[in-house]
C-alpha cells in the first residue's frame, strides 16, 4: 500500500499525522519510531499518539497535546510557531526547521497520511529543502520567453527546457534558480518557478534516499520536462478539498494559490494570481525580491493594489505598472486604519474560476509533494510521449 491507497483510509475528522497499518503490530512499531523521531527533535513532549483500528486498518495517529496546540497555534495560526519553538523566524538550521515543519503537520485540521515513520521523515526533508531552496531563488519575472543555463539545459519548442544528458538534476535546478550558482538571474513566471523548487527539494531528497527514482526523474528530464498539469499529478497531492483549510494554516513546503479577484488587473498576463511557497516563520516566498519575502497580510495588500497599475499597452494588451504598484502599497503601509480594511477584504476564501463577486485571494487548499521514499512511495512517471 503507497500513501495515496492510505489516505483513502484515513479519518479526516481526527486531522493530525496519521500512519495507516495493515496490523496492530505494525502500528505499534511504527507508533516506536514515530515516537525516536518526536524525540530526536525535542517534541516528545508536547505530542501524544493513539492506535486505533478503523475499516480493517490500524492507524496510528500523531498530534499536539490540546493545551500545546492551543498556545503555539491558536485557531491553527501558524504564523508565529517558530516563535514558541524558540527559532529564528528564516533560520536554515535542519533541526530547527524540522521542528516547525513536524508540529504544523501534527496540528494539522485534516490528516496528513503515511504509510511508516520512513515516509514522515522523509516529508520532513523535502520540506525542508523547498523551503530553503525557495529562500534562495531570484529571479526574474517573465511569463512568456525564458532562459536557463546552457550548461544544464536545453529548449526544445514540444517538450520545453530539457536536462542536457548526463547534467545533474539537482545542480541543474540550482543554476537556474540560485543567481550565487552561475552570476545570472533567469526569467521565470511564477507558477514554473515553484515547479522548479519543489522538484529541487524533491530531487535532493531521492538523490540521497532513493537514488533509482532521481535517475528516472533525471531520465526523464532529459527527454520531455513534466510541467503545469502534469507536474501536479505527479508529483503533488492537494491538500483541502475535503473542507476549506483555516487561512492562516501553512506548513513550510507548502505551495499555495493567491487568487486576482479584480476582474481588470487579472486580464493582464502574469497577473490572475500569484504561485508562492510558504517558508516558515509566518513568511512567503517572493522569488522577485528574495529579501523581502511577504507576510501574508503584505501579500494580500500587493495583490489589492494589482488594480491600480493597470494601464493598456501599445499592442492594446493590459500590463501592470509594478512601480505604481509599489508606491500604492508602501501608502497603504503607512495608515494601519486603511491597511487593516484592505486586509480585511481580501482575507477571504477567493471565488471559484470565472467568478468576480465579493471573494478576496485566499484559496481553500495547499500543495505538496507525494511520497517519494520508502513503502508508501507513490511517484510513478508517466511514459515518455513517442
Amino acid at each position: 500500500m503507497n500513501a495515496a491507497a492510505a489516505r483513502l483510509l484515513a479519518t479526516a475528522s481526527l486531522g493530525g499525522i496519521q500512519i495507516i497499518c495493515p496490523d496492530r503490530m505494525s502500528a505499534s512499531r511504527e507508533r516506536e519510531r514515530a515516537l525516536a523521531l518526536a524525540d530526536s527533535l525535542g517534541l516528545l513532549d508536547q505530542t501524544r499518539t493513539h492506535v486505533f483500528e478503523s475499516r480493517g486498518h490500524h492507524t496510528l495517529l500523531l498530534q499536539l497535546g490540546p493545551e500545546v496546540q492551543a498556545a503555539w497555534l491558536p485557531e491553527h495560526d501558524t504564523a508565529q510557531l517558530h516563535r514558541h519553538l524558540g527559532h529564528a523566524g528564516q533560520s536554515d538550521d535542519p533541526w530547527a526547521l524540522e521542528r516547525e515543519i513536524l508540529v504544523g503537520l501534527a496540528a494539522a485540521p485534516l490528516p496528513h497520511v503515511f504509510v511508516d515513520a520512513e515516509g514522515l521523515a522523509s516529508a520532513l526533508r523535502v520540506r525542508r529543502h523547498i523551503a530553503i531552496a525557495s529562500r534562495r531563488t531570484a529571479l526574474a519575472f517573465k511569463t512568456s520567453a525564458a532562459e536557463r543555463p546552457e550548461q544544464y539545459w536545453r529548449y526544445d519548442e514540444d517538450y520545453g527546457f530539457i536536462l542536457q544528458p548526463g547534467a545533474d538534476l539537482v545542480e541543474a535546478l540550482i543554476a537556474a534558480t540560485q543567481p550565487e550558482a552561475t552570476g545570472r538571474v533567469y526569467d521565470f513566471s511564477c507558477y514554473r518557478a515553484t515547479e522548479y523548487v519543489i522538484l529541487l527539494g524533491l530531487a535532493q531528497e531521492v538523490r540521497e534516499h532513493h537514488p533509482e527514482l532521481f535517475q528516472a526523474i533525471a531520465h526523464r528530464n532529459e527527454r520531455h520536462a513534466i510541467r503545469s498539469g502534469l507536474f501536479h499529478e505527479v508529483y503533488l497531492v492537494e491538500y483541502g478539498l475535503e473542507r476549506p483549510l483555516p487561512m492562516r494554516y501553512y506548513v513550510p513546503g507548502d505551495r499555495l494559490w493567491f487568487r486576482n479577484p479584480d476582474p481588470r488587473s487579472s486580464d493582464a498576463s502574469g497577473f490572475e494570481g500569484s504561485w508562492l511557497i510558504y517558508m516558515g516563520g509566518g513568511l512567503f516566498s517572493n522569488f522577485w525580491v528574495r529579501d523581502r519575502p511577504f507576510t501574508l497580510e503584505a501579500k494580500c495588500v500587493e495583490i489589492y493594489h494589482w488594480r491600480h497599475g493597470v494601464y493598456i499597452d501599445d499592442e492594446g494588451e493590459p500590463r501592470i505598472d509594478e512601480q505604481r504598484v509599489h508606491a500604492q502599497v508602501e501608502q497603504t503601509r503607512e495608515d494601519p486604519e486603511v491597511w487593516q480594511t484592505v486586509v480585511e477584504q481580501m482575507m477571504r476564501y477567493r471565488d471559484p474560476a470565472g467568478t468576480y463577486g465579493e471573494g478576496g485571494c485566499i484559496d481553500s487548499t495547499r500543495e505538496f509533494p507525494r511520497t517519494a521514499v520508502g513503502a508508501g512511495c507513490e511517484i510513478a512517471l508517466p511514459p515518455i510521449p513517442a
